[in-house]
């Protein structure tokens, strides 16, 4: 058994963090006759997957989804299925993500390459006389 203090300090997290996930039924303590929390080995293991839910990008929402199917199915047949289908969702963010991330860096290689040029060229030719700059930059957006 662990007080909120122990957990907290075992996973890193206020109290208060633990407070609000109990407000959110993330975790549900037992309490002393005194009224203090009291976590055991299903809370530990809660606690576990909902940090590992955070690291992934699961919301709080999906998180205690997750959860809670303990709960209704003590298989975890549920609980797996549930959290493969929010991580197979979070991949295809993720791989939609990178897809934009790649788009956005070929602009710029684009915008740098183009820059580039423009200042080889500007360099040589200011040696040399005057040049029509706004023409130049012009140009290269076209």
């Amino acid at each position: 058994m662990y007080t909120i203090s122990e957990l907290s300090k075992e996973f890193e997290l206020t109290t208060r963090t633990l407070r609000y996930y109990e407000e959110l039924g993330m975790l549900r303590p037992k309490r002393t006759e005194t009224g203090r929390r009291v976590y055991g080995k299903k809370e530990y293991a809660q606690l576990k997957i909902i940090m590992r839910g955070k690291k992934y990008g699961f919301s709080l929402v999906e998180i205690k989804d997750i959860v809670l199917l303990f709960d209704k199915d003590g298989t975890g047949i549920k609980q797996l299925e549930k959290t493969i289908e929010t991580a197979g969702q979070k991949l295809n963010e993720i791989n939609d993500r990178i897809k934009e991330l790649d788009e956005l860096k070929q602009d710029f290689e684009q915008v740098i390459k183009g820059f580039t040029e423009t200042l080889c060229e500007l360099k040589i030719k200011q040696a040399g006389g005057e040049i029509n700059i706004e023409n130049r930059f012009y140009d290269r957006e076209r």
